[in-house]
């Protein structure tokens, strides 16, 4: 009988040797390439938000000043590069982190209308000093397993439901109408190039995603734009210009630009507030469920959630905010994409290192980033928005308490513009009606403080004359 005899591999030595020891590589079943492999795909699969977040920051505030956007890009390359880097160090896991989308949202369609951008900036880092705050206590854990996990799904919804609905408005798909407050297109039809340029891409991205393609909406995002660049040959749509080159020194003029001297004429101090709580919130709960997310898909979590270093991850999560805001990229929180470096193989923040490694390259081609159109970058918006809805599988909709507060954080969320209305939709029909039904002694004392506060947002305008008077 022939017999095959298989020789190990060699264990590293040396440099490599500290390497697995400190990542924990061997002991966790991968090797130096599987992570080196798992941080690239993951940076491909993310780099779409140095190009998405400019275009969602593009918003004027209330001074009618908007943000340059390869400044925006570089900031968001620099802020992803620096804390997907010092999470992989900190706590040896292979997620990664970029401007979170629904935040960032929330920043440009919330809060810059009543504030100026350097303001909203500083309440991100406001936002990111509290999380910081309620990790390093341990009172983040603890706040995040009173809220029910309906209503924490629900704003994953509502948020895919509100990012894909700028999308649609950004392209020209729906627009106000006269009779109705929307409507297709224009006059019920789609005319424009632009729009259906953004169709094209949306179905492009859409077939790659079903076809579970590495970088969909990143490569969606070249062929829309390599798309409108011909069709710009024969009819102007964009402008397509590289003068500067492909190649840039970093714009790092959004660096610290952040002003903590609000205007309290411009915007009520009841408004600043809820304000914070509404990314703290936001942020808060993103971030957590995300993190337990992929714990579970690496193998990394016990079956209570928990995964290694868990409390150093909230620190770190926290001052991903800090930076965000600071740098004005808005709040830098886990990326769920980083799914895809993990179904690669990776398992440690080894991953991490490259992945961010990548991101701080990117920050010298940021001209590129200002080629793609923003109808082109409005269908990455639905992409997105497309995959924040799936999580609504795993909400139970047969109980009424449940069906009402879930539909009303969801539909409130872009049907108002605002994220901060939703969850108080949603907080408070949440309280009623299980104070109404028999359950009050199931609703957690938090989420009567919470309701209570939202009561106190919803009232703020009649509040704030009756104060003044």
């Amino acid at each position: 009988m022939n017999s095959t005899t298989r020789t190990a591999p060699a264990a590293p030595t040396g440099a490599l040797a500290r390497l697995d020891r400190f990542f924990e590589i061997t002991g966790r079943g991968s090797t130096l390439g599987t992570e080196v492999r798992g941080g690239v795909v993951t940076f491909v699969t993310m780099a779409y938000i140095v190009i998405l977040n400019p275009a969602i920051l593009s918003t004027p505030d209330v001074d009618g000043v908007t943000l340059a956007n390869s400044a925006v890009a570089t900031a968001t390359a620099l802020t992803a590069g620096v804390m997907t880097i010092l999470f992989g160090l900190v706590t040896r896991l292979p997620f990664a982190f970029a401007a979170g989308l629904g935040i960032n949202a929330f920043v440009a369609f919330s809060i810059v209308g009543q504030v100026t951008w350097g303001e909203a900036m500083a309440l991100v880092v406001i936002n990111g000093l509290i999380i910081l705050l309620l990790a390093a206590t341990g009172l983040r854990k603890l706040i995040f397993d009173a809220v029910p996990v309906q209503l924490k799904l629900a704003i994953t919804v509502g948020i895919g439901l509100f990012i894909a609905f700028i999308g649609f408005v950004n392209a020209g798909f729906v627009n106000p109408a006269e009779g109705t407050p929307l409507e297709l297109g224009v006059g019920g039809s789609i005319t424009s190039p632009s729009t259906l340029l953004f169709i094209a891409t949306l179905l492009i991205g859409g077939v790659l995603m079903a076809l579970r393609v590495k970088g969909a909406i990143l490569i969606a995002l070249v062929a829309g734009t390599a798309l409108a660049a011909i069709v710009n040959l024969f009819t102007p749509i964009a402008d397509f210009g590289l003068a500067a080159g492909v190649f840039a020194a970093p714009d790092l003029s959004l660096v610290g630009a952040v002003d903590f001297g609000f205007d309290l004429g411009r915007v009520g101090i009841v408004a600043l507030i809820m304000f914070v709580f509404t990314l703290v919130f936001t942020n808060f709960f993103d971030a957590m469920g995300t993190m337990t997310g992929l714990a579970r898909e690496a193998g990394l979590a016990d079956e209570r959630g928990n995964f290694p270093r868990i409390k150093s991850a909230l620190i770190v999560e926290g001052v991903g905010a800090v930076v965000g805001g600071g740098t004005s990229s808005s709040s830098a929180t886990v990326f769920v994409e980083s799914g895809s470096g993990i179904g690669e193989g990776a398992r440690t923040g080894l991953a991490n290192v490259v992945t961010g490694a990548l991101f701080l390259l990117a920050m010298f081609i940021t001209p590129v980033t200002g080629l793609v159109p923003g109808f082109v970058a409005a269908a990455a918006l639905v992409l997105v928005g497309a995959l924040m809805l799936t999580q609504i599988k795993n909400i139970d909709l047969s109980d009424f308490n449940v069906l009402l507060p879930v539909f009303l954080t969801a539909t409130v969320m872009p049907l108002t513009y605002s994220i901060a209305n939703g969850i108080g939709a949603g907080f408070i029909s949440w309280v009623v009606l299980n104070a109404f039904s028999g359950r009050a002694k199931q609703v957690h004392w938090l989420l009567w403080v919470v309701a209570a506060g939202f009561v106190v947002y919803f009232a703020r305008g009649p509040l704030e004359t009756l104060l003044g008077a």
